[in-house]
């Protein structure tokens, strides 16, 4: 496991935009824009149950993620790791927090009737900083 270090964890902490890899059935990569938090030294994902991603996780829980500082796109932190954990308790309001982080909004402006909102726990294996 590597660690995530101080000025790393601040790329999470921050509004930078994030993008998740999943691998899809047939072995290619599959790509999504992501907000991202970080807690201890594990990234956080919020998304929504039948989203390809989540799917993909299910099957084959390896993942990348990387995040660019909005400031300047030659910056930026990628990890790679697995999915250690999927749950849907406090899944909505941690995708709150994450609307106020990147919107200023108090609520996720984009919820859908019936969505199921889960959070992924990314355990990094290899981290590498640009």
């Amino acid at each position: 496991m590597s660690m995530l270090t101080k000025e790393q964890k601040e790329f999470f902490n921050t509004a930078n935009i994030g993008h998740l890899a999943t691998i899809n059935e047939d072995g290619t990569p599959q790509v999504t824009p992501v907000w991202v938090d970080v807690e201890g030294d594990q990234i956080l994902v919020n998304t929504a149950e039948g989203r390809n991603k989540v799917k993909n996780i299910r099957r084959d829980p390896r993942v990348s993620v990387e995040v660019v500082d909005r400031q300047d796109p030659y910056k930026s932190v990628s990890v790679k790791g697995h999915v250690v954990e999927m749950k849907k308790q406090g899944a909505d309001e941690h995708i709150d927090s994450l609307a106020k982080k990147y919107l200023g909004q108090d609520r996720y402006p984009f919820r859908q009737p019936g969505e199921e909102r889960i959070i992924l726990r990314i355990e990094p294996e290899k981290v590498l900083a640009a």
